[in-house]
């Protein structure tokens, strides 16, 4: 099972233009992907996306065929003007069947001040976008998030709260309600195995981090590539090539797994060579 994410900054390339066609195509030669998790997806913001289609998902999922596209907008509103339902968020796309979809609002606590200086920060609301799919070996929730990125007590937060959603998750798997056929109290598809992936903003030996991976007395986050690099520096995923926000390469866009996946991760691969997003796509492939 091969499982991509990119932070596609609403599929503009370092050359300004904005193509979604070079994302897939990408994304394509990296892997024959069986999920896609993009983050920075638009609708209707026609100061990003120009004179290309105006509803990023669904020409998204022109360019897959066969595969279903789920987005979840973090940012739902109408244009000043009022005529245009304008959004932006995340996406999951995958040819596997698909068990159930979640949509969970992350903290969104009054941003600070940046250090030492007046007025406020820019911030938005962000979201997880959640997709049980039926993997191989049984249910998965494959979840793709892009977390705040001004402010640290904000991110923070939400790093927390994407642990706790998960271990609240797990513990319905092991202990599940009672259900009633044929109504919403149906029976659903809990599961321990959960992937988590997108563009964090924030590093590997950042407190976010931390507070991701903290240790749990079951069903805790593991950072994939520490199951397969222990100890080995974490590879550049951002400023490789734009160093618009900040003088070095870093590494901010991860694949998290639960513990019961250990033993099923096999790979970890970035391309650094792409210049078709600010951010570089990643891939892990699970056995």
């Amino acid at each position: 099972m091969k499982i991509i994410s990119w932070n596609t900054q609403w599929f503009k390339g370092l050359d300004e233009g904005v193509d979604v066609a070079r994302i897939v195509r990408v994304a394509r030669e990296m892997a024959d992907f069986d999920a896609i998790c993009l983050q920075e997806v638009a609708v209707n913001y026609p100061m990003l996306t120009g004179g290309t289609p105006a509803d990023q998902p669904a020409e998204l999922a022109r360019h897959l065929p066969g595969f279903q596209v789920f987005f979840a907008p973090a940012i739902d509103e109408f244009s000043p003007d009022g005529r245009m339902r304008q959004q932006f968020g995340n996406l999951i796309a995958t040819r596997l069947p698909v068990r159930q979809l979640q949509q969970i609002a992350l903290p969104y606590p009054n941003p600070a001040c940046a250090p030492g200086e007046g007025g406020a920060l820019p911030s938005m609301q962000r979201v997880l976008a959640v997709c049980t799919v039926q993997a191989p070996w049984g249910p998965l929730r494959l979840m793709t998030t892009h977390l705040e990125y001004y402010s640290l007590p904000m991110r923070h937060a939400q790093a927390v709260a994407l642990r706790d959603w998960h271990l609240q998750a797990c513990a319905l798997a092991q202990q599940p309600p009672k259900a009633e056929a044929g109504t919403p109290y149906q029976p659903k598809p809990h599961t321990r195995d959960a992937v988590l992936c997108g563009d964090f903003n924030f590093e590997r030996d950042s407190g976010e981090h931390g507070a991701v991976v903290a240790q749990m007395p079951a069903n805790g986050f593991v950072n994939s590539w520490d199951v397969l690099h222990p100890g080995e520096p974490f590879p550049a995923t951002f400023r490789i090539y734009d160093r618009t926000y900040g003088p070095e390469p870093v590494g901010c866009d991860f694949f998290f797994v639960s513990e019961s996946l250990i033993p099923r991760v096999r790979r970890f691969a970035v391309d650094q060579a792409t210049k078709a997003s600010d951010h570089q796509p990643v891939l892990i492939e699970l056995a």
